[in-house]
This record gives structure tokens, C-alpha cells and sequence, in this order.
């Protein structure tokens, strides 16, 4: 998710293509092609410019109107020319060969479901069936303790930086060991303290009830695409 604007100015954008099975839009005051996945303008005017990434949650919405009741659903033009075309989208492409060729040695099929994180310019690609069987996963990432966990739905996940305190105020700094509740799905328990967590990374208990930690990006994608737009990642190896 992308902030719509540049230098202040709004922009408003439409589907134009497809580039490496991923969309691009044009944005209609400059004519410049975005691609969806990296908000970079590949070409026209802004060639080169990045937009600024809005935060996004992967979760289900299920999961989303259970943590927002009063949420609000954007509805779509039924009269939209897309929905014809993109009816069954995803399943004609899945049929498709990709067009970035896997690297020798690759450790997924090309269509492998990974949770792609990003720490500043550190990239790691979390195979989604790891994921799901050892959440939570915990690991350093660009020297950050983090955190990825999925959700009861086994669909959704977040990740977090597993700190708590060090500002101002905020009590000594705590790097957190969390652990899964099997008597509590969907809540965590941290080794320092006892504390207990949930999905949405706050403490609902315990010594540090109310605390949160931050959240980090964290995108479902095919591996090939993650690795296109992410030539440098690591891999994790934990389960492999």
C-alpha cells in the first residue's frame, strides 16, 4: 500500500498492465507507470521516484472486522470492465510459467508462498508452511529481535519487534522470548516476565500489560516475485 501522492501533489491511478505477473499503474496528472509491488515509476516523468509505503495489515477479514467492528468496506464498481477480466485472474496466471527463472540452488518452487519481511534495506523470506508450523518464529533481522506469528485463522500473520521500554519513560529495555500458549490460541507468553500477548502484539496481562510492540512490514508473496523485487534476500532456514 502505497501513499498517493508526490512532492504533496495527489495522484490518482489506474491499472495499465502487467509486469512480471505483478500490475502497473498509471498515475493521470504526470502519464508515469508504477509498479504495484516497489511504488517505483518505471518510466515517464517520475521515472526513478518511489512512493511513500502506507503500513498494511496481512490478515484475513475475518480477523480485521473482529479487531474493527465498525469498519467500513469499500465497495467496487460492479459495472467495472475489470471485474470481467480479473474474475478468474489469479487462477489463469497461477497456469502461467513465471518469467523470472528460478536461480540455481533455489530453495522454493517458483510459486512458493513465503512472508517476505524487510528491515530497512534487509530483506528474509519466511516459507508460509515453516510459518504455520512453528509460529511464532523468532529471529534477528538487520540487529532487531523480531517476531512473526499467525494467526488462529491460519491465514493472517504480523510481525513485531520483540522490545519492550528503553525510551524515555518507558521503563528498562526488555528483548522478549515468546512463546505460544497451547492452552490460550492466538496468545503468547513472554519467558522475562510472564506476560501474556496477543495477536495484535499489546500485552493483555501480566507485568507488562499494556505495552505494545511495533510492527514490522511484513508482505505474503510468491517467491518468485519476492525475490525479483528483493534480489539480496536471505532465507529462512529454521524447519528447512
Amino acid at each position: 500500500m502505497w501513499r498517493a501522492e508526490i512532492d504533496g501533489r495527489k495522484l490518482r491511478f489506474h491499472l495499465t498492465g502487467i509486469n512480471n505477473q505483478n500490475f502497473l499503474m498509471q498515475d493521470e496528472q504526470t502519464g508515469s507507470w508504477w509498479q504495484q509491488v516497489t511504488g517505483e515509476a518505471l518510466f515517464g516523468p517520475l521515472k526513478g521516484r518511489r512512493l511513500d509505503l502506507v503500513f498494511h495489515d496481512e490478515v484475513s477479514f475475518g480477523v480485521w472486522r473482529q479487531e474493527h467492528p465498525e469498519t467500513r468496506v469499500l465497495r467496487p464498481d460492479d459495472s467495472a470492465p475489470w471485474r470481467e477480466f480479473s474474475k478468474d485472474w489469479e487462477a489463469q496466471t497461477a497456469k502461467l510459467p513465471v518469467v523470472t527463472p528460478a536461480r540455481p540452488g533455489s530453495p522454493f518452487a517458483p510459486r512458493e508462498l513465503v512472508a517476505g519481511v524487510r528491515v530497512g534495506e534487509i530483506a528474509r523470506a519466511y516459507p508460509w508452511t515453516v510459518l504455520k508450523r512453528q509460529s511464532p518464529v523468532l529471529d534477528t533481522l538487520a540487529g532487531k529481535p523480531i517476531v512473526l506469528i499467525v494467526g488462529e485463522d491460519g491465514r493472517s500473520v504480523r510481525a513485531f519487534e520483540r522490545i519492550v521500554g528503553g525510551d524515555a519513560g518507558d521503563g528498562e529495555r526488555r528483548e522478549l522470548q515468546l512463546f505460544a500458549r497451547p492452552d490460550r490460541p492466538g496468545r503468547l507468553v513472554d519467558a522475562e516476565t510472564g506476560s501474556e500477548w496477543d495477536f495484535t502484539g499489546v500485552a493483555v496481562s501480566g507485568p507488562l500489560a499494556g505495552k505494545k510492540m511495533a510492527k514490522v512490514y511484513v508482505l505474503l508473496d510468491d517467491w518468485f516475485d519476492w525475490q525479483a523485487y528483493n534480489p539480496g534476500t536471505s532465507v529462512y532456514r529454521g524447519g528447512l
